[in-house]
């Protein structure tokens, strides 16, 4: 029995999916050296396709995976953020990149603070963490905005195989911190 795929909304975002329409905004996203710094460096466009189709997998097999992030002024892809864990990884993510046009305008805490309600309520999630590397000074500012703090480093699994910062923060004290805010 095919499975209803959640479409979440904020005020100025949109959170669905991953389509296949957003293939072209995705590959020029993945081509940009500067918003590909600290996710692995530049894709080729046949890699993207094939990240765009494990992501739009996962929602099949795991039952959730990264949203496709949509701009509701513009129409615009500008990213990709939600949950995520991988085979290995080291715990329930809520991660988040966006196209460098979005930077600097809240666009990541308020579509991560989405992500991480659904996660809490749908997917029954007890902890949340974001792998940050160590140099990711924007990263870090969106994960203290959220209330995250840094719990610890540890490696990343093959084929990534590369050492993180674990930011992150229970579901208690999210809600704690939602009814305080």
């Amino acid at each position: 029995m095919p499975q209803t795929l959640p479409r979440l909304e904020t005020d100025r975002l949109i959170l669905r999916p991953p389509l296949r329409e957003d293939l072209d905004a995705w590959a020029e996203f993945a081509a940009d050296e500067e918003a590909q710094r600290f996710l692995g460096g530049v894709q080729p466009r046949g890699a993207v396709w094939r990240s765009l189709c494990v992501m739009r997998g996962a929602w099949d097999i795991e039952g959730f995976s990264m949203f496709s992030v949509i701009e509701k002024a513009s129409g615009r892809w500008i990213g990709r953020l939600g949950p995520w864990r991988p085979d290995g990884w080291p715990g329930d993510e809520i991660g988040w990149s966006l196209t460098r046009s979005a930077w600097g305008r809240g666009y990541a805490t308020e579509g991560a603070a989405a992500a991480i309600d659904w996660a809490f309520t749908h997917l029954g999630w007890r902890e949340v963490i974001h792998c940050i590397d160590a140099r990711n000074e924007r990263s870090k500012a969106v994960a203290r905005r959220l209330g995250s703090r840094f719990l610890r480093s540890a490696m990343l699994p093959p084929p990534f195989d590369q050492q993180t910062e674990i930011w992150g923060q229970s579901r208690e004290e999210w809600q704690a911190r939602c009814v305080s805010g």
